[in-house]
């Protein structure tokens, strides 16, 4: 017999299983707010970036943010 994979609702804690359309939220409005704080800049990935030519490709795209900006 296979077991039910459950987690915790990342907002409010609630125990959901796998089988919930809205899982790993227990409902849409706790899926809501999750991304309001994506959005808002609440949550922020704290690992610094290591791939260099992902960081030369950021700072050619800074470079050019900032010309388009003193335009």
């Amino acid at each position: 017999m296979a077991t039910k994979k459950a987690l915790r609702c990342p907002t409010c804690r609630t125990l959901v299983l796998e089988r919930n359309e809205d899982f790993p939220f227990c409902s849409d409005r706790c899926r809501r707010i999750d991304l309001g704080k994506w959005a808002s800049g609440d949550y922020k990935i704290s690992t610094p970036i290591q791939d260099p030519d992902l960081l030369e490709e950021l700072a050619r795209s800074n470079k050019t943010q900032r010309q388009n900006d003193e335009d």
